[in-house]
């Protein structure tokens, strides 16, 4: 092989990788935003509050316990810008936007784990970055748990949260 073609296929493929990944990536951000739009306005009526007690004048028919979690990865385009934006600081937001992305989908599983709930009270969130083994690949994945108390009221006695 010429040097010509090997320095074209040393460098191309990698260049190839990352701007699919940006495509790609893109694209699969852009379809997790509209799913998580669409799925947040159905639950708009049903709040995820961080109180632990229900401000209502209702009676409580059952609470229970409820989980959702979510695993999320970043593409290796802004993977790449990050590493990038490492070298001169500043805000990385193509993490802000997976971080986004995982806290709101893990919100909306736990609440899908209990559809019918009237609020979810005492809502936390637990963050946890889980990196690859090869030392300086930054973060790989990021867990978001979201986990709280869904409450029913009393069918007889349903009230609004204040």
């Amino acid at each position: 092989m010429s040097h010509r073609v090997e320095l074209i296929i040393t460098l191309g493929i990698p260049i190839l990788l990352i701007l699919l990944g940006r495509f790609v990536g893109a694209s699969i951000e852009r379809r997790h935003y509209e799913s998580i739009r669409e799925r947040e306005t159905r639950f708009r009526r049903q709040p995820a509050l961080s109180t632990k007690q229900s401000n209502t004048i209702a009676v409580i028919g059952s609470a229970q316990l409820v989980t959702g979690s979510v695993v999320v990865s970043v593409d290796h385009f802004k993977r790449f810008l990050s590493r990038f934006r490492m070298i001169f600081g500043g805000e990385i937001r193509s993490y802000s936007s997976l971080i986004d992305r995982a806290r709101r989908e893990a919100v909306l599983r736990m609440k899908e784990s209990q559809p019918h709930a009237d609020a979810y009270i005492n809502t936390r969130l637990e963050t946890s970055t889980i990196s690859s083994t090869s030392g300086d690949e930054g973060v790989g994945t990021i867990e978001v748990l979201a986990y709280g108390t869904a409450i029913v009221f009393e069918s007889s006695k349903r009230g609004r949260l204040r």
